[in-house]
């Protein structure tokens, strides 16, 4: 009875459906690098990252509407979220150079904040979900990317300018998400000392 009722605990926590949503997105991850690096194909790409963009909302709508939100899903949402991200920049700067800032800024920016998760969950036992500057970061990076993916002769100084703008938003999310890392273990060492 017990190990009836671990299993239905273990599917509750993990195979929600916004966890497989968030798992489809790491799977999709080979195919657009594949349409864009090897076959050329950029507007198969854009579908196929489009896709995946919209799966992040779907999943995100459905955790909060359905009360599925998990520690689990959680970590595997943001984790998918920059793997795609990382991918499709990597695949961008292959033909735009400048895409190295928001490649090295989202390296940076993920180490450093899931370091200070990890901590924050450690003396805390919270695991943060995202706050809305990091909504405003992704929506802004998808728009940068799918944009510089469907128009191939993008001139370079509008290139340029989107590249600075989405530069400048990961910027201030990663500043904003160290703050309240800092404040939650701050907050933490307090309570203990009090």
């Amino acid at each position: 009875m017990n190990a009836k009722k671990d299993n239905k605990s273990i599917r509750q926590r993990y195979f929600t459906i916004p966890n497989l949503l968030s798992i489809f997105r790491l799977i999709l991850i080979p195919f657009f690098v594949t349409a864009y690096c090897s076959e050329h194909n950029y507007w198969k790409t854009a579908v196929i990252l489009a896709i995946s963009g919209i799966s992040d909302i779907v999943d995100g709508y459905i955790a909060r509407r359905f009360n599925m939100v998990s520690d689990f899903g959680k970590i595997i949402d943001p984790v998918a979220d920059k793997m795609t991200q990382a991918a499709m920049l990597l695949c961008l700067l292959t033909r735009f150079p400048l895409m190295l800032l928001p490649l090295l800024l989202l390296a940076i920016k993920e180490v450093s904040t899931g370091i200070t998760s990890i901590i924050v969950i450690k003396k805390t036992g919270l695991v943060m979900s995202a706050d809305w500057h990091g909504k405003l970061t992704t929506g802004l990076l998808y728009a940068m990317m799918l944009t510089h993916i469907i128009w191939f002769d993008i001139p370079a100084p509008v290139s340029n300018v989107m590249i600075g703008i989405c530069t400048a938003v990961m910027l201030l999310s990663f500043l904003l998400y160290l703050i309240r890392n800092a404040r939650a273990i701050r907050l933490n060492g307090t309570q203990h000392t009090a």
